[in-house]
């Protein structure tokens, strides 16, 4: 898994012609992107979050951790679940 990056940061940006903002280069560098790379978008609260799809499901994979207890195994359970369903049919 990706290291998080902690970076208190802050810089200003000017929003540019169709709605384009430039990700400085020191944070794309932070960040391990490159020009033409996929970014995650989601507005909140705060504001705008950018993330990578690493760091996205990164943090989808915590969350789901915190959700199923460590002794519970989702692929067992589905695993058994369809040999249920194909027994009755």
């Amino acid at each position: 898994m990706e290291t998080l990056i902690r970076q208190t940061s802050t810089v200003m940006a000017r929003l540019g012609e169709g709605g384009r903002l430039v990700i400085p280069a020191d944070m794309r560098r932070a960040m391990g992107v490159e020009s033409g790379d996929v970014l995650l978008l989601s507005l909140d609260e705060i504001g705008l979050r950018v993330m990578t799809r690493n760091h996205a499901l990164a943090r989808a994979q915590e969350m789901m951790r915190a959700l199923v207890p460590a002794n519970v195994s989702l692929t067992d359970e589905l695993i058994a679940d369809r040999r249920r369903e194909a027994a009755n049919e």
